[in-house]
């Protein structure tokens, strides 16, 4: 048994007895597991993976336990990977996200049970003038701030870039050259923190921060529990902050970012550009710029078409005109991305708003409520067209979500073994654009970097009864696997 010793540093050296007994190992704390498997996820910093139930296999000899002494607080990690040492010791960064992973599921815990009270404080009619949606916000902008990435007097100066993990090494490329344009505009990242897409702007930003002498260079990675297993956060990463859902850490990138770039993915890329387009379709949102840029190498381009097909076909064709597209010109993208940091600036002038934390921007608690994928839910989302259009994106957003959770998510992947794969039904046409849109996906490689050959983890089903001809099998089995349940 090998046992290695990191004391944590600041703030977090300190912690009550409630809060350490939370989390050890020794106690067996109620947010322990949460806190292991975080932690593992760190040490496992660029090694590639997108299944966290193989990860969790593979290191089921890994515990943490927090103790607490007369110096302060300690961490003891019993089998660490290998991965994780040099010359016997932890390695410095890995070190420090550790001490983030500590700080934030301490924060979730303490999140959760003020969000709980100030809701009940809310139905009590004690605070009439606090709705449910700003109680979340204000949540979350706790937590950014505990985790020292609000930088009050910067000017807007943060690229948001979403995309895949599963890309080519031509894709990854272009990113790269993306955040090297980005770097020499002195502009910093914030990502999903995963591989992939997720590392190579933060990696080319480094470098064009190098070659302009800049003094800093950020390189922000906001995560949430369920997914840091599956995409241990890349070796880029100088500032790890975790979320306590996925729908808290949407919300985190689009107030704390100022342009969001998105480059080629898959089904969670998706869900991320329907959550930003059903905030920009809302009439509330119609003067605050978000400036939203798609883009990839021309290899990429099919992509982009796919996408932008989907789009059309459920929002109709002035959908478009809430982003743009570039197609293999990284300059191009660097100065549009500077262009939106300048409108950011005036707008936040004018209107007096944070630089740092975009409060002005309307999100609904329908996309802040987060969403519990199980068979039940997937199957009653609302996935017609006589609906608000950012309903519908909130809605299609919810799908996409569920197919993340069956494809990479410890939870969601047992659903589909026990159950067999989620059924999703609507309108004949959305219905028919979501099928079309996933087979392009999956014909371009771009779900799962575990599996050679992808098996789905849904099946689309028209109101009509139709499906599509490879997914009639899938419906079957599904219906034998809950029949065999009950």
């Amino acid at each position: 048994m090998s046992v290695k010793a990191v004391w944590p540093q600041g703030n977090m050296a300190l912690l009550t007895q409630i809060e350490a007994d939370s989390i050890s190992h020794t106690s067996k704390g109620e947010l322990y597991e949460l806190y292991r498997n975080c932690s593992l996820a760190v040490l496992n910093s660029g090694n590639l993976t997108d299944n966290s139930q193989e990860l969790l296999e593979n290191y089921e000899n890994f515990e943490i336990d927090v103790v607490r002494n007369e110096r302060g607080l300690k961490i003891e990690l019993i089998n660490p990977p290998d991965s994780a040492l040099v010359d016997g010791e932890i390695i410095a960064t890995l070190q420090r996200h550790l001490y983030s992973v500590l700080r934030d599921i301490v924060q979730i815990n303490i999140y959760q049970d003020t969000v709980k009270q100030l809701l009940n404080s809310v139905q009590q009619s004690d605070l009439p003038s606090v709705s449910t949606q700003e109680i979340i916000t204000n949540g979350i902008f706790h937590i950014l701030r505990n985790a020292g990435v609000l930088h009050a007097s910067d000017e807007p100066n943060i690229a948001v870039c979403w995309g895949g993990h599963s890309i080519s090494k031509d894709e990854y490329e272009y990113a790269y050259q993306v955040g090297v344009e980005l770097g020499l505009r002195k502009i910093d990242i914030c990502t999903g923190c995963g591989p992939g897409i997720m590392e190579a702007p933060m990696k080319g930003s480094l470098i064009g921060h190098v070659l302009q002498e800049a003094t800093s260079c950020r390189r922000i990675g906001l995560t949430e529990p369920s997914i840091i297993a599956a995409e241990p956060p890349n070796s880029m990463v100088s500032e790890l902050v975790i979320l306590p859902d996925i729908e808290k850490r949407l919300e985190a990138f689009v107030r704390l970012g100022h342009v969001l770039i998105v480059f080629p993915g898959g089904p969670g890329t998706a869900e991320e550009l329907l959550y930003i387009l059903g905030i920009k379709l809302r009439q509330e949102n119609r003067y605050n710029p978000i400036p939203l840029i798609l883009t990839g190498n021309k290899k990429a381009a099919p992509y982009f078409e796919a996408l932008d097909t989907f789009l059309k076909s459920i929002f109709g064709p002035e959908i478009s005109r809430y982003y743009n597209i570039v197609i293999d010109d990284p300059t191009k993208v660097a100065t549009l991305v500077k262009e939106g940091l300048q409108n950011s600036y005036e707008h936040r002038s004018l209107i007096h708003d944070s630089y740092c934390f975009n409060w002005s921007l309307s999100i609904p608690q329908e996309l802040q409520t987060p969403f519990k994928v199980t068979h039940e839910s997937m199957a009653a989302l609302d996935l017609h067209k006589n609906q608000e259009p950012w309903r519908l994106a909130a809605n299609l957003r919810r799908a996409f979500s569920g197919i993340v959770t069956g494809n990479v998510k410890e939870n969601g992947i047992k659903l589909v073994q026990e159950h067999g794969p989620f059924i999703l039904d609507g309108d004949a046409d959305i219905i028919r654009s979501m099928d079309k849109l996933m087979r392009d996906f999956i014909k371009q490689g771009r779900i799962l970097l575990s599996q050679k050959k992808y098996k789905p983890c849904y099946v689309f089903k028209c109101e009509d009864g139709s499906v599509s001809a490879d997914c009639k099998d899938k419906v079957e089995a599904s219906k034998e696997a809950k029949s065999n349940q009950e």
